[in-house]
């Protein structure tokens, strides 16, 4: 009698021979999809669960989703990209962290959490393309799970967006390598990395390395990928001053043109203690953020509550850039090429 198939089972038939990997003796591989640089021995699984070594060869994720939809850009969230704009975005299954706080836990941690995992729907690159330009979207999109452990197929997506003259991002947690990124930069325009804390202790809970995602910013920036990062500001986790401060002027050390947005925590899968995020703390975040040098601060995730945190102002004169309320663009006033409407100062970013 045959048994039913597992939601591994179902996963590992979705599956091609991965390009950003080593062969080793003993039919080892060394995978250089994310930080952890993982070393699989045939038969086993790297720390995503979905990269794994069979005779000696590593095979990853292709040819399906678990989410493909439309969304607003700013929703990534990318605000110095395309304001206004649609991003189809795709998502798959994996990840190489384990956050006790992840919002998109059902698709992230499947193959880890028995409670979570999801059908995957097949699709070739071709029809993702094919739907990008039907739903007159500008952009697609990696998100919903780590997209870095699954750049083989987002590649092969980006590969036929491109040619339709459409842009393309990551949502990322920034645990990346070199390796991945240069695989990446052809086809990839937008890097959004997640600086979850300051912390080391506070990363190995979540199960990466600050200095991962630290160095995954500097590369990104310097190999030219327009990067936005996303801090979620969690009372009594990453929220102190101190704290804020230190993200904020590593920031501004990098490039004081990157974009950084504070979003407000709201409890959900396995962090359900500390209190929701009130706007207070992202206006203090704001401030902190301005006061060590980075240009454009935005807070996130409290649509209204947050003073004018939404909106995109020149960092020369303060003039109104665009107006946003939530994911939606309200004003548009940018000059053509990206210039400030009052005193001509170019804007970081890719704009209209």
């Amino acid at each position: 009698m045959a048994t039913a198939a597992t939601l591994a089972d179902i996963l590992d038939a979705r599956t091609k021979e991965g390009e950003l990997y080593e062969r080793l003796d003993g039919n080892k591989v060394r995978c250089y999809a994310c930080g952890h640089r993982c070393l699989i021995l045939d038969g086993l699984r790297g720390i995503c669960k979905v990269r794994f070594n069979r005779g000696g060869k590593l095979f990853v994720p292709s040819g399906y989703v678990v989410g493909l939809q439309c969304d607003p850009t700013e929703k990534k969230p990318f605000y110095h990209v395309l304001p206004g704009s649609s991003t189809l975005t795709f998502g798959m299954l994996g990840c190489d962290y384990h956050c006790p706080y992840c919002q998109n836990w059902l698709s992230s941690q499947a193959l880890r959490d028995p409670v979570a995992g999801t059908v995957p729907e097949a699709i070739s690159a071709q029809e993702i393309a094919a739907i990008a330009v039907r739903t007159g979207a500008e952009i697609v999109g990696s998100s919903y799970n780590e997209p870095l452990i699954t750049s083989e197929w987002a590649v092969e997506i980006f590969r036929l967006a491109k040619e339709k003259g459409l842009k393309t991002l990551y949502v990322s947690n920034g645990n990346a390598t070199r390796e991945v990124l240069a695989y990446l930069r052809p086809w990839l325009d937008c890097f959004k990395v997640d600086l979850k804390s300051m912390s080391a202790k506070s990363y190995r809970l979540l199960g990466g390395k600050l200095t991962n995602v630290l160095e995954g910013i500097r590369m990104a920036v310097e190999m030219g990928f327009w990067v936005e990062v996303v801090t979620l500001v969690v009372p009594g986790f990453n929220d102190s001053d101190d704290e804020l401060r230190e993200a904020a002027g590593f920031l501004a050390s990098v490039s004081p043109d990157i974009p950084w947005h504070v979003t407000a925590f709201h409890k959900s899968y396995k962090m359900t203690d500390p209190a929701n995020t009130p706007p207070e703390t992202l206006l203090r975040a704001a401030r902190i953020g301005k006061e060590a040098g980075v240009r454009h601060v935005y807070a996130g995730n409290l649509p209204g509550m947050v003073s004018s945190l939404e909106n995109t102002y020149c960092h020369n004169c303060n003039e109104l850039l665009v107006e946003r309320v939530g994911f939606h663009v309200m004003q548009y006033r940018m000059k053509e090429g990206g210039r400030c409407p009052s005193c001509s100062t170019a804007i970081p970013g890719l704009w209209w």
